[in-house]
């Protein structure tokens, strides 16, 4: 640990102050990806799928006891959403309303992982002009020139700051698409909750489809 410690020292005497900041976005992006991938792993693990299933089906029957006792049990997104339809109806509204509810937990610290994707090189970036700067300001305060090492040295030192934030950037880059593919399925799957609570309430109410049918045309429009 002290070793990691004197390393991670010596990394921002060498690229400066900006070195600072990167590695707490380095930190802050670790947590957060670990969040995000245990909250997508609960929700989209096997046996939650299962019981998605068997929820999806039961409302799609009109079977709405059973229905409530899966969406009772399950905390998911999935079984908010199957909750509000049972107790408010399967109309288009209350759909809208309870998926919009629910985006917030779909989308949690994205936001916060785009932002460090996108800053973390600019500050990579930000630290080399600062690095270069100081080089070429000390190359000039120089009459002669002795050793050019010192400023190739300084140079290289900047050029970390760089190389840091295209890793932080890169490595939050590939899990915020993962998840950005988990949040398009997830939305899919809200889409079949939906659609199969539809067809579910129609089929309680035969008769109500009945009139509909015997309504004309001319007169619904």
């Amino acid at each position: 640990m002290q070793a990691i410690s004197d390393h991670v020292a010596l990394l921002i005497e060498r690229g400066g102050i900006v070195m600072i900041p990167l590695f707490a976005m380095s930190v802050i992006s670790l947590a957060l990806i670990l969040e995000r991938a245990w909250f997508w792993f609960l929700n989209h693990r096997s046996r939650r799928l299962k019981t998605l299933l068997r929820l999806t089906d039961a409302l799609r029957r009109g079977r709405h006891d059973a229905a409530e006792t899966l969406a009772v049990v399950d905390r998911s997104p999935y079984g908010a959403l199957a909750s509000a339809m049972l107790r408010h109806g399967a109309s288009d509204a209350v759909a809208v309303e309870a998926v919009e509810e629910q985006r917030p937990r779909l989308e949690r610290f994205m936001v916060s992982l785009s932002t460090i994707i996108t800053a973390a090189p600019l500050l990579g970036i930000l630290g080399t002009v600062v690095g270069i700067i100081q080089s070429f300001r000390l190359l000039g305060e120089q009459q002669t020139l002795t050793d050019p090492r010192e400023v190739a040295g300084g140079i290289a030192a900047a050029l970390l700051t760089t190389a840091l934030g295209l890793i932080v950037a890169l490595l939050t880059l590939f899990p915020y698409m993962i998840f950005k593919s988990q949040m398009g399925r997830a939305m899919g799957r809200m889409e079949s909750i939906i659609a199969a609570a539809q067809q579910g309430a129609a089929r309680r109410s035969p008769a109500t489809a009945a009139d509909d049918a015997a309504t004309p045309v001319a007169t619904r429009v």
